[in-house]
């Protein structure tokens, strides 16, 4: 979602871009660098989650944590915040996303 969102702020600006093209631009491109932290979360959770060793309820709790961190969007936070406050400002499905990721990650 927040990846569709970039995309199309972009291709408003720069014009269409093909698949390949946006995978280059999400690796290197300014605009798209504040999604590297979902990125950095995902990679982190695979290697947990792939990991020899078992994971420990630590384990589980450090990515919960961070994930719960991460997505707390605001006006004049950092730059991850600001843009992730943004989106949920434009688009319907962001927030809807929102919703679902932030009751998952609710203390139960």
């Amino acid at each position: 979602m927040l990846l569709d969102t970039e995309r199309i702020n972009y291709e408003q600006i720069h014009g269409r871009v093909s698949t390949s093209e946006l995978f280059q631009l999400v690796i290197a491109h300014e605009q798209f660098a504040w999604l590297h932290r979902i990125s950095e979360l995902v990679v982190q959770i695979d290697e947990t989650l792939t990991s020899d060793q078992p994971i420990s309820l630590e384990d589980v709790q450090n990515l919960i944590a961070n994930a719960r961190s991460l997505i707390v969007p605001s006006e004049v936070g950092n730059e991850f915040a600001r843009k992730y406050y943004a989106a949920l400002q434009s688009e319907p499905s962001v927030v809807l996303a929102h919703a679902v990721v932030s009751e998952l990650l609710a203390i139960k």
